[in-house]
C-alpha cells in the first residue's frame, strides 16, 4: 500500500454537478487509541433505494448490521479501505485518514463523476470532490459509508479483544474510556495500539514491556 502524504485542502462547494455518478466517502476510528481507520466509499443505485440510511452514530448495532448487508447487496459498488496503525503513527490520524479514504475511492469498481467526502477536509482525488459538513446526516451515499466503515471497524474490535480481553475492545471500541486507560496502565499497551496517541505513550512509558500479539 502506498504511504504518501495526502494534502488537506479546505472545503470547496461546487456551483455545478459532474456528470455520472456520485460516490459517497466517510470513515471510522479516527479518535480511538488502538487499531487502524477504515474509510468507505459507496455509489448507491437510485433504482434500489435504501430505507433507514442515517449517520451511524444514531443507529443501534443490530440496524447497523442490518444495513451493512444491505448496502453490500443493493449498492451499486462500494470499497472498503483502511490505514494501518503504523501508518497512523508513521503520518499522524489525520494523514492517515485521508490515505484511506483516498485507498476506498480508488477501489471502487466503478468510476464516479464526482465524490462526495463527510467533513471539512479532502483527500487527493483524481476527480470533482466535495467536502460536506455532516454530510452522513444529508447524503445518503455519505451515510452508507458510514455505516460500512463504522461496522467493519467495529467488528475488527471484536476479533482484536478475542486476542486480548484485557482491554475490553468489544465494549469500547478502542476509544479511551476510564475502564481503556486503566487497562493500559495495568498491562501496558499491545501491538495495535498507536504508540502516537499520549496515553498509549504515557503507558509505554510507564510499562516499557508491550502485550504481545
Amino acid at each position: 500500500m502506498r504511504s504518501a502524504r495526502c494534502s488537506a485542502p479546505e472545503q470547496a462547494t461546487f456551483d455545478w454537478h459532474a456528470p455520472g455518478l456520485l460516490a459517497g466517502v466517510d470513515e471510522a476510528g479516527r479518535g480511538p487509541l488502538a487499531g487502524p481507520v477504515v474509510a468507505a466509499a459507496v455509489i448507491l443505485d437510485d433504482a434500489r433505494p435504501i430505507e433507514g440510511l442515517a449517520d451511524s452514530k444514531t443507529l443501534g448495532a443490530a440496524r447497523r448490521e442490518r444495513l451493512y448487508d444491505q448496502i453490500r447487496a443493493q449498492a451499486l459498488c462500494c470499497s472498503i479501505a483502511q490505514a494501518s496503525v503504523e501508518e497512523i503513527d508513521r503520518l499522524n490520524i489525520l494523514q492517515a485518514t485521508m490515505l484511506a479514504m483516498q485507498r476506498a475511492v480508488e477501489g471502487l469498481r466503478l468510476r464516479p463523476g464526482r465524490v462526495l467526502v463527510d467533513g471539512n477536509r479532502l483527500p487527493v482525488l483524481r476527480l470533482p470532490a466535495e467536502a460536506i459538513v455532516r454530510g452522513d446526516a444529508r447524503v445518503a451515499a455519505i451515510a452508507a459509508a458510514s455505516i460500512l466503515a463504522k461496522v467493519t471497524r467495529d467488528r475488527w474490535c471484536a476479533e482484536l479483544h478475542e486476542r486480548h480481553p484485557e482491554y475490553g475492545f468489544a465494549t469500547h471500541k478502542g476509544y479511551g474510556t476510564a475502564a481503556h486507560l486503566q487497562a493500559l496502565a495495568l498491562h501496558g499497551a499491545c501491538p495495535q495500539h498507536r504508540r502516537s496517541f499520549a496515553p498509549v505513550a504515557r503507558a509505554l512509558a510507564a510499562s516499557p514491556t508491550p502485550t504481545a500479539a
